[in-house]
C-alpha cells in the first residue's frame, strides 16, 4: 500500500490506462471465484503427465496485457512453450534470467517477443510517472519503466538486447512481433 509522503495517510491505488491515471471503479476481489474455477478445472485435468521442458523448445516474452491470450492467438497447448510476461514485454534482467534457465536447463532454442498496439507504456513520460509515484508513496522507483513511442522499434531494441547478451545461448531463432489489438494479427518487426 502506498502512503501520502507528507501526511502518512494510506492512499488508494490508481489504475493506469493509456489516457492517464483514473480512479478505479468499484473493486470486488475475485480470488475466491478463481480458486473455485480451479477446483472445476482440476476435476478434468488432462495435462498431469506433461514433461518439465516445453514440447516446442520455445520461449515467448510478451506484454502482460490482458487482451492477449498467448496460447489462443498462437494455437499453443499446455506444455508447448514457456511464457514470460511483464509490462511491455520488455527484455529486463529478470527476463534474461528466466530465458537463461529456459535455454540452459529446459532446452528451449527459439525466442519470440510480442509487443502490441495501444500499450499502456506507449508515450508515457517516464520521469513524470516516477515523480507521481514518488509524490504518492514517498519513494522514487529505481527501476526503468521502459516506455516507448513505436512498438516496432521497441521490439527491435529488445531483440538486440537478447542477441547481445552473453548469457543467452541460442540466438539463431529470435524473432519479434507486434500484435494488433484491433484485428488480432501479428506483424513481424524486422
Amino acid at each position: 500500500m502506498c502512503f501520502d509522503a507528507k501526511s502518512g495517510v494510506p492512499r488508494r491505488p490508481f489504475l493506469w490506462q493509456d489516457n492517464g491515471m483514473v480512479q478505479p471503479a468499484e473493486f470486488i476481489p475475485s480470488t475466491d471465484d478463481l480458486v473455485n474455477n480451479n477446483r472445476l478445472f482440476a476435476k478434468s485435468f488432462p495435462d498431469s503427465g506433461l514433461p518439465l521442458a516445453p514440447k516446442r523448445h520455445l520461449a515467448i516474452v510478451a506484454c502482460m496485457d490482458s487482451r492477449m491470450d498467448i496460447f489462443q492467438m498462437l494455437g499453443l497447448s499446455h506444455g508447448d512453450a514457456h511464457i514470460i510476461r511483464n509490462a511491455g514485454g520488455v527484455v529486463t534482467d529478470d527476463v534474461i534470467r528466466s530465458l537463461v534457465l529456459s535455454q540452459r536447463r529446459l532446452g528451449t532454442q527459439e525466442v519470440i517477443l510480442i509487443h502490441h498496439t495501444n500499450c499502456g507504456l506507449h508515450n508515457v513520460d517516464e520521469d513524470s510517472f516516477k515523480h507521481e509515484i514518488e509524490d504518492e508513496c514517498g519513494i522514487r522507483p529505481w527501476w526503468a519503466l521502459e516506455s516507448f513511442r513505436d512498438p516496432y522499434k521497441s521490439v527491435t531494441q529488445n531483440m538486440k538486447r537478447l542477441s547481445m547478451s552473453p548469457f543467452i545461448k541460442h540466438k539463431m531463432h529470435i524473432r519479434g512481433f507486434v500484435y494488433d489489438v484491433t484485428d488480432g494479427l501479428l506483424h513481424e518487426a524486422l
